[in-house]
């Protein structure tokens, strides 16, 4: 049996999750899709692709990254108040007085 995405968003999100996993240098993508696809089954197959889309946005690739996406999004939060760590926004403080 071959699986078939049921939503062009989750085959989106899967895909986008993939491409960037894969240039950040994501080790583990086929265990963390297949636990993607067991959480799938649990909480929908659109929540888990909109989940794995803002992962890859955010450069979230680690073991629990994606269940915890999940947790966070029924918690009501908004995908446009998502923080993506880079540079630009440190917690670092500064060096100058």
């Amino acid at each position: 049996m071959t699986p078939r995405p049921r939503s062009s968003r989750s085959v989106r999100g899967a895909k986008s999750w993939l491409i960037e996993a894969a240039e950040a240098g994501a080790t583990r993508m086929r265990v963390k899709m297949a636990a993607a696809v067991e959480l799938a089954a649990l909480v929908g197959v659109a929540e888990v692709g909109l989940s794995l889309g803002l992962a890859a946005t955010a450069g979230r690739f680690a073991d629990e990254d994606l269940l915890s996406i999940v947790q966070h999004r029924k918690s009501g939060v908004r995908p446009a108040d998502l923080v993506v760590a880079d540079e630009a926004h440190s917690v670092q403080p500064g060096t100058s007085a």
